[in-house]
């Protein structure tokens, strides 16, 4: 309980004072609870920033999965829109998770225990869609390339409708061209089904 309070308070402390301004200080205040606690469960600022880290990609995985729970059995292509609104759910939108992950993403250049989670969240990404794709596309290349186009579209989308003005109707409408692009992918490269 305390761990998951600590990860909440990073959270809000990345959202608050950015990366960088970020200290064990400010996260236990947030917390309220002493900084050496920090310590004790972490080993100190990097630990917990990369506990939160690993916790929004925990978030990532368990959203898909109840969603696929959820449907009984999904299609490869419903469960391909499944990825895509997973990705763009209300969690993901959210401002402390949407300024971590820029946070994140900014500062994976330089470390690399933030590189190697960067690199586990692609994969997985990558990952779930070429399963899907695997299914509706013959050719396996074709599908991998799907796959990894679909990644980067959900990606970039993903940033724009964060750096969006009006965000909430930029991430509905990155859903849904997300969706679409799928769609063209599976024409594109002929369907099994």
């Amino acid at each position: 309980m305390r761990k998951l309070q600590l990860i909440e308070a990073t959270l809000k402390s990345i959202e608050a004072h950015g990366f960088q301004g970020t200290t064990i200080v400010t996260i236990s205040r947030l917390a309220g609870m002493s900084s050496g606690i920090i310590s004790h469960y972490f080993g100190g600022k990097q630990g917990v920033i990369e506990a939160a880290v690993r916790h929004l990609l925990d978030q990532l995985k368990q959203g898909l999965l109840t969603r696929i729970a959820q449907a009984e059995n999904p299609s490869a292509l419903e469960r391909l829109m499944m990825v895509v609104e997973t990705n763009f759910s209300g969690f993901q939108r959210s401002s402390s998770v949407t300024t971590a992950w820029l946070s994140f993403w900014g500062q994976a250049t330089h470390d690399v225990g933030l590189a190697r989670l960067q690199a586990v969240n692609s994969k997985r990404l990558e990952s779930n869609l070429r399963f899907s794709f695997r299914q509706l596309i013959e050719d396996p290349q074709k599908a991998a390339e799907a796959a990894r186009m679909t990644a980067a579209m959900i990606d970039g989308m993903w940033l724009r409708s964060t750096l969006s003005a009006d965000k909430d109707r930029s991430f509905k409408e990155s859903e849904r061209l997300c969706k679409e692009f799928i769609h063209m992918q599976i024409h594109r490269f002929g369907s099994l089904v």
